[in-house]
């Protein structure tokens, strides 16, 4: 009989594109997906660091699974992602009924890995130190038929001091340029729609073959793949922007304009206790010449609130870039110690109530903000995505859900139409939310795409590992002599 797994999956869209692959890995493996509420014979965790109480969550999960691994000795579990790589063999030490833990540099060792454990009946536990096989040379099960990931470069050279991302993904490592477009028209082919850009820090993409604009030059040739309608990216780096990326985003019709650009605060004190290299003038004049290029861009952004010995004023500033700023939506975060990273030891750590005194603040402006720039979408013709069907909470309304160009979420009323996930409608906005958009008019067009006959066939795209060595943009430019991280 077929074995099936199951992987779950937390933290950022990183791990849910890694989950991908280790999906791909395991169905070439000769595994299946598990159905309804059987219980796998593969259970993987795909695990983040980087969340509050991440270690907490993982090893009582593992602790409901020890009974029924108990019953049944061949069921394995495998535990991967960045708290693997952070923990390695103290994750068997504290749960030896785990048959596997991998790292972030060799998620493609855990077909093998769970081969090993079943033929010596022990736990295999492997953890490189750095990358040798860039992550999207192997194959995938693509959780989207109509969108998809597509990593442009793994890893850190920055060293903010709240982040262990660099520490556990290692330094970047950059993808040749014709490999990430054949990626892009590989998805396409199988009917998706849009791809986003993937990196820890999209916008330095080409540092490691030495070629700065190489960013702005992806973005272009993404433009020029028939049948790719949108294309964006997550998570640019202020540092980093240049201009050459607003022009080309400017002027590449499928680029979508929506860019989410981590502030993290709004002091330029704690921005230097973070390391990072902007101050918030800088921040808002990017800010400034996006709009100026793309008027209806939608800003989305980071913030922490509560960082070691974060002052009223400190605060304050940060409220301030906030209303100037006028972010469409913000994700916000209270500041908890992440063991490894160097704010964790720093002094003036802050009392949990003034930390959400502040986060109740700041939430409580953006919300303002969101709904103010929502209800100027009211009356606007917008082209969505459609990403849902009807569901529990729309059970009485019948409407569907999808993504606005510019990412926000509108809920729609179909009418009599059998639109399908993956389909792309338009429809004017006819009431503004804090959250979302609401279209309860008539839909003025709607077109059938190849990615809604695979979703509503249940088809969701396979792609083989790419690894083509296709040429890239010629000979890299040069990049311009600097000094450490503030002159980038």
């Amino acid at each position: 009989m077929t074995r099936s797994y199951q992987i779950r999956t937390f933290g950022c869209q990183m791990n849910v594109h890694d989950s991908e692959r280790l999906a791909g890995l395991l169905e070439d493996a000769g595994l299946s997906p598990v159905s309804g509420d059987e219980q796998a014979d593969v259970v993987v965790f795909n695990t983040c660091a980087v969340r509050e109480n991440a270690d907490n969550k993982l090893y009582g999960t593992l602790g409901h699974l020890a009974p029924l691994k108990a019953a049944n000795p061949d069921m394995q579990i495998a535990v991967g992602g960045c708290l693997a790589q952070k923990d390695k063999g103290e994750i068997v030490r504290r749960a030896p009924w785990v048959d596997v833990v991998f790292g972030t540099h060799n998620i493609g060792s855990l077909p093998v890995l769970l081969d090993r454990a079943r033929h010596n009946r022990e736990a295999q536990v492997e953890i490189l130190d750095s990358l040798e096989t860039f992550p999207s040379t192997l194959p995938a099960r693509r959780d989207s038929a109509y969108s998809g990931w597509v990593s442009i470069s793994v890893g850190c050279n920055n060293t903010c001091t709240f982040c262990i991302v660099p520490s556990l993904r290692g330094k970047e490592k950059d993808r040749r340029p014709g490999e990430i477009l054949a990626e892009v028209s590989a998805l396409v082919a199988e009917g998706v729609l849009e791809v986003t850009l993937l990196g820890q820090n999209v916008n330095s993409y080409g540092v490691e073959f030495g070629d700065r604009y190489a960013f702005g030059k992806l973005l272009r040739s993404c433009g020029s793949i028939e049948g790719l309608e949108r294309v964006r990216f997550t998570s640019p780096h202020p540092k980093d922007f240049t201009d050459d990326v607003i022009t080309a985003m400017a002027e590449t019709p499928n680029v979508c304009h929506s860019l989410h650009m981590p502030l993290q605060s709004g002091s330029d004190r704690l921005l230097k206790e973070m390391r990072r290299s902007y101050r918030s003038a800088k921040y808002l004049d990017i800010l400034s010449r996006v709009r100026s290029a793309m008027p209806d861009a939608a800003i989305t952004t980071d913030i922490i609130v509560g960082f070691p010995g974060e002052t009223d004023a400190d605060f304050e500033a940060t409220l301030d870039v906030v209303r100037q700023s006028r972010f469409s939506s913000a994700f916000t975060f209270q500041y908890s110690k992440r063991p490894g990273t160097p704010a964790a030891s720093l002094p003036d750590q802050l009392p949990k109530h003034v930390v959400q005194e502040r986060f109740d603040r700041l939430v409580a402006l953006q919300n303002e903000i969101t709904f103010e720039l929502n209800r100027e979408q009211v009356g606007r013709t917008v082209e969505v995505l459609v990403a849902s069907g009807e569901g529990k909470r729309d059970s009485e309304t019948h409407r569907m859900s999808g993504r606005a160009r510019d990412g926000r979420l509108v809920h729609f009323a179909p009418g009599d139409l059998a639109i399908r996930p993956g389909d792309v409608i338009e429809t004017e906005v006819t009431y503004a939310a804090p959250h979302y958009l609401v279209a309860d008019g008539t839909v003025r067009s709607w077109r059938r795409t190849l990615a809604g006959d695979r979703s509503e066939a249940g088809i969701k795209p396979r792609t083989p590992g790419v690894s083509l060595g296709l040429p890239g943009f010629g000979k890299p430019a040069p990049l311009p002599a600097v000094s450490g991280c503030a002159a980038q």
